[in-house]
């Protein structure tokens, strides 16, 4: 494959996007560049003053005015909140909805809804808040969902039984792993019941390889104890200098999976690089336990429990 960079994002112009986490990293690189692309662009942030810095940001390159949408994840209302002003300011017309949003790897905590914080956040939220949006995503044209997982899914364990950690021992590592492993199950599952229901929105998953882009800071930040603070920001700080690429490139997959032609519903786009680790993007081999049917159903069923959202498709 060539080497696909934002210059070759296609024209975007009359199309409107929806990026969860943009006031940051890769959620901020993607808002500039589908906007500069004439994209009408969402910024869903959970910080209002982050979001409107954000937002000042995206519209000094953009060519039409984006819009700031206030989002907690880790929040049941707010997600339907959001959810139902997206409708409202797109007229029931979303192109692109790209759920790249997350923390990782933070000590034990719950959402306001009691769910663990990592699966609550970056799975629960995102699958609730694209169930919420499919009326919005059907009257978009040739709609694309962009769910965000991470070469840490490897490494997790979804246990369906016990997403929450309450009769497991709590580690912060495993804990994202697992989140970000739902994150691709469920991008399969949703395409698999698009494609049943015969409809035009496509699923789409992506990951970013190894990026510095801002999470490991907000990890090192997250826990209270200032020695292993330190410990882990300096681990983490040695890693993004070594190894890690710029968010430039590693934007690109997600931005791949959102607008380049020729992709289908179910692929899952990473860096060409070895081991996945970087490079431009190209479609890469899901997790075996992803592609699981029967793990794709089940998380769907204990989702729809878990958040009392009713499934869309259903």
């Amino acid at each position: 494959m060539r080497k696909w960079t934002t210059a070759d994002i296609p024209d975007q112009t009359g199309r409107t996007a929806l990026v969860t986490g943009a006031n940051s990293g890769l959620g901020l690189a993607s808002a500039r560049a589908l906007a500069a692309r004439g994209a009408r662009v969402l910024l869903a942030c959970r910080s209002r003053e982050r979001g409107e810095q954000a937002l000042r940001t995206v519209r000094a390159t953009a060519h039409t005015e984006p819009k700031l949408i206030q989002l907690d994840l880790a929040e049941l209302d707010s997600v339907r909140y959001a959810a139902a002003e997206v409708r409202e300011a797109t007229g029931d017309a979303l192109d692109i909805l790209m759920n790249n949003a997350g923390l990782m790897a933070t000590p034990k905590g719950l959402t306001s809804d009691g769910f663990e914080l990592q699966f609550g956040t970056n799975y629960l939220g995102h699958a609730a808040f694209t169930w919420l949006l499919m009326p919005a995503l059907r009257g978009g044209r040739a709609a694309r969902v962009v769910t965000l997982s991470s070469l840490a899914a490897r490494g997790g364990r979804l246990d369906v039984g016990d997403p929450n950690f309450e009769h497991r021992r709590y580690n912060p590592g495993l804990a994202y792993g697992q989140s970000k492993l739902a994150n691709q199950v469920f991008a399969l599952e949703l395409d698999r019941r698009l494609r049943a229901a015969d409809e035009a929105v496509i699923s789409v998953a992506a990951h970013p390889g190894y990026t510095a882009t801002g999470l490991n800071p907000a990890m090192a930040r997250s826990y209270p104890n200032k020695a292993l603070s330190a410990a882990i920001g300096g681990v983490t700080r040695l890693g993004d200098l070594l190894i890690a690429q710029n968010v430039r490139t590693g934007v690109l997959p997600q931005l791949y999976a959102a607008t380049a032609p020729g992709v289908n519903g179910g692929d899952y786009i990473g860096p060409g690089g070895p081991a996945e680790l970087r490079g431009y993007p190209k479609i890469v081999q899901p997790l075996r336990s992803a592609l699981d049917r029967s793990t794709g159903a089940a998380l769907w069923e204990v989702t729809a429990k878990l958040t009392g959202i009713t499934p869309d498709p259903a």
